[in-house]
């Protein structure tokens, strides 16, 4: 949901490349400090075993936000 707000501590995925750093379309990583009053967002990469490898400042844009639970019953999806 493109409009929807990136917060601390959520889980994201990149949506783009980013080979200067070794992270490609997809790594997933957690927001661990807002920049610019929010308009952009220190991600933390980390390996399975809980291994920092990268941690980056990354614009709105470059991120989806990722969800553990389904939408709740009574939220409307947004279109």
């Amino acid at each position: 949901m493109k409009n929807e707000p990136v917060q601390l501590y959520d889980v994201v995925a990149l949506t783009t490349d980013l080979p200067e750093h070794k992270l490609r379309r997809g790594s997933v990583g957690t927001v661990v400090e807002l920049l610019g009053n929010g308009i952009a967002y220190e991600v933390e990469f980390a390996d399975s075993r809980g291994a920092t490898y990268a941690s980056v400042g990354l614009a709105k844009e470059q991120l989806m936000v990722l969800h553990y639970d389904p939408f709740p019953d009574d939220e409307a999806i947004p279109a």
